[in-house]
């Protein structure tokens, strides 16, 4: 019973936290490229491949990764919207512009979760 609730309320943060970077699409692109959504899953993939390095090397009870892997970064990341974001694109009529999100947001994504990991291990080898 207590794993669904630190899966709830990591998820209840990880989505309070993207709903506040939501903004970013009017304020940089006019709407016209899902930057806010960019971000999340860039500064997401980031921040897992970070924490995930570091989880090899310290031990974490398996309460609290269900906090943070399932619950915030869960709510925080959003591969639905991602997707859906996408697809009007495309339905749209806005091909390139479709096709620079799906792509960089996947090739961009998998670097992001590389740079974090071992940017972990760096900084652990770091103080070793």
């Amino acid at each position: 019973m207590f794993r669904l609730f630190f899966i709830a309320l990591g998820g209840a943060l990880g989505t309070l936290v993207r709903y506040l970077i939501s903004g970013l699409d009017y304020k940089f692109s006019g709407g016209i490229f899902p930057v806010s959504t960019f971000v999340v899953n860039l500064s997401g993939s980031l921040i897992i491949g970070f924490l995930w390095g570091i989880s090899d090397r310290i031990v974490v009870s398996p309460n609290v990764r269900l906090f943070v892997f399932m619950g915030i970064l869960g709510g925080y990341t959003t591969f639905s919207t991602f997707t859906l974001e996408s697809f009007n694109l495309l339905r749209d009529g806005e091909y390139g512009i479709a096709a620079a999100n799906i792509l960089l947001s996947a090739i961009f994504g998998i670097g992001f979760v590389f740079i974090g990991f071992f940017a972990s291990k760096f900084l652990i080898n770091m103080f070793d």
